[in-house]
Formats: C-alpha cells, sequence, structure tokens
C-alpha cells in the first residue's frame, strides 16, 4: 500500500520543510543517561525515556549529523513513544551528548561499531527486549550500513531510516551549492568548534591531523572529510571514506524489515540516493515523497504548530508484526 504524504500550501518549500522544525521544537520528556564505555577507552551516551518491562521491546533513535536529544525529530518521537508507553533510548554518537569524547576520533557516517556495541549491550542486559531502531539522516546511513553488514545476525529487529545520504559524495557536492550551502555552513562551524578544543586540548592536539591555523580552512564537508574525518578513522581519503561508508550497496543485504523514507526535495542530496530497484532487499520498503525537505516532512498545523508525517509513520512501521508491509 502506499503512503502518502501531502504539505499544506504554506510549507511546500524544502526549506521552510527543513528550517521550521527547528524553531517550533516541542517540549523534551525527561530521559536519564546511562554512559556506556567502550573497549577503546572512550564513551558513548544514552538517554533513556523508560527503562522496558520484561519482554517490552526498545527503541533505539539514533541522531544525526550534530544532533542529540535536544533534536527536534527526537523531540516529537520521544513525546510520540511516552504517549503510547513505549521504552526508548537515544544512542548519542561520540561527543554529541554535551560532553566532548576521550578521544582524537570521533564519530562518522559508516561508524557501526559503536552501534553494535550499544546493541550488544541492551541483548546481554534485556535479552527478552526485541530492539527496534530509526535512524536520521548521517543516523540513517549508519543504520543501513549495520543492518546490510549484519544481515541474518542484525540485532536489530525493525528499523526505519529517515533523510539518510546513502551516497555520501553526491551529497557532500550538492551541499557546496546554492541554498544548501547554508546547511553546510551551520554544520561545519559546529565540527570546527569540537575540533579547535580537540586541537587546543594538551593530551589531543599532537594526535590531531591539522593544527589550529588550518581549521578555517576546512569550510566544505568535502574538505573537512578529507583533512580530518578520513585520517582520524583508518581511511585514505576522503573518496576511500565516502566510498566505503555510504549505506547505498548495503540496502540489498538487509534481511529485516526496513523502512527508507526520502524526499525529492530534499536540499542535502540529489537523485544518486534514491536506489534502483535492484539495489532494494525484498525486506525493504521504499518510500519517495516528491516533497518533505531533510527530515521535515510537515504535514499540517500551523506555522507556530506544524504537525508531522514522521512520527505517525514510524511508530506505525515499527509497531507491525515481522512481515513485508508497507
Amino acid at each position: 500500500m502506499t503512503q502518502s504524504f501531502s504539505p499544506p500550501w504554506w510549507a511546500k518549500s524544502p526549506h521552510i520543510q527543513t528550517i521550521l522544525p527547528v524553531f517550533t521544537k516541542v517540549d523534551r520528556p525527561v530521559l536519564s543517561r546511562e554512559r556506556l564505555e567502550l573497549n577503546d577507552g572512550d564513551f558513548i551516551d544514552l538517554d533513556w525515556l523508560s527503562f522496558p518491562k520484561d519482554g517490552q521491546s526498545i527503541l533505539v533513535i539514533i541522531h544525526g549529523l550534530e544532533g542529540s536529544a535536544e533534536s527536534h525529530y527526537v523531540r516529537r518521537l520521544l513525546q510520540g513513544c511516552r504517549d503510547r508507553g513505549l521504552s526508548a533510548v537515544v544512542h548519542h554518537h561520540r561527543s554529541c551528548s554535551g560532553e566532548r569524547n576521550r578521544l582524537a576520533r570521533s564519530y562518522h557516517s559508516g561508524d557501526t561499531q559503536d552501534l553494535q556495541a550499544h546493541l550488544t549491550h541492551l541483548k546481554l542486559r534485556y535479552p527478552n527486549s526485541k530492539i527496534r531502531a530509526v535512524g536520521y539522516s548521517l543516523g540513517g546511513n549508519v543504520l543501513t550500513k549495520y543492518l546490510g553488514e549484519h544481515d541474518d545476525s542484525s540485532l536489530i529487529e525493525r528499523a526505519v531510516v529517515v533523510s539518510a545520504p546513502l551516497k555520501l559524495a553526491a551529497c557532500a557536492k550538492r551541499l557546496e551549492k546554492g541554498f544548501s550551502k547554508v546547511y553546510q555552513s551551520y554544520l561545519i562551524k559546529q565540527l570546527q568548534q569540537k575540533l579547535t578544543e580537540k586541537v587546543k586540548d594538551k593530551q589531543l592536539g599532537e594526535s590531531m591531523p591539522v593544527s589550529m591555523s588550518q581549521i578555517d580552512e576546512l569550510n566544505t564537508f568535502y574538505n573537512f572529510d578529507h583533512r580530518v574525518t578520513a585520517p582520524l578513522h583508518g581511511f585514505t581519503g576522503v573518496d576511500d571514506y565516502y566510498h566505503r561508508a555510504s549505506g547505498m550497496d548495503y540496502l540489498k543485504h538487509i534481511s529485516q524489515p526496513t523502512l527508507v523514507i526520502h524526499a525529492q526535495d530534499d536540499p542535502f542530496m540529489t537523485r544518486d540516493v534514491i536506489p534502483a530497484a535492484d539495489k532494494l532487499s525484498p525486506q525493504v520498503v521504499y518510500e519517495l515523497h516528491n516533497r518533505g525537505g531533510h527530515v521535515g516532512f510537515i504535514e499540517g498545523g500551523t506555522p507556530l504548530k506544524p504537525k508531522y508525517y514522521l512520527e505517525r509513520r514510524i511508530l506505525t512501521f515499527l509497531s507491525q508484526s515481522d512481515t513485508k508491509t508497507c
């Protein structure tokens, strides 16, 4: 069954869809923080909405680039989970929980090891709970790659991927054009600030691949990823990173029911992120909408109090049985 999404007349622009949610955030439910120590000496923080009762499913929420439990889309989904009495936990990428991580390395679009560590932790603590997951933007690419890498051994039994940059090179180039440069600048400044703190750190500074004087030069994702992300995370360069970390080629290996949602007008992407039919596993439901922007999908309400398609669609899909349904 095809799902329909139609924006109101005042939210047809992809930029309104992308930007307005940031300025109309809903309240975030109270969360409980858990710190997960990692094998390499670093940590990630997990923010719990509620811990599962025996046998209750757990929803893992994976945010996007420089996102957190404070992101507009995470807040809304947490509200939806709270209203339905669901157990949910926010998976923070390294350094995104409000406290800088300990190592020179951070996180990236293809980093599935931290997610696997989190999921293994959940399975050991709650062996009777099924794990479901939703990933947004960068987090959606990470989730796609994880599901494809682990195939039948995936610890996630059902998933939703939203606005994922499944072809990283194409998305990086898109963000260098037109109004999309505004989004790139906003995110790059956050990455530069975190990089500056590490370069200044006496213990980490010598491990960083750039100096203070070079940070301002890293004003595009392509440059930042080539000079910082790639060397810090074991890639030979930006092209190697984009090729190996992109989620597109993992879609056909997914064994668990998975919904992928994209908008054709997403200002972070090009048509390269739209998979051909032969790229999709039989377990993947692909949903492409004409409009919706980047993690937007405003479907009604008013400009001061918009209503959204995403939370309803995500929770409906994740609550279904383990058969492939739309």
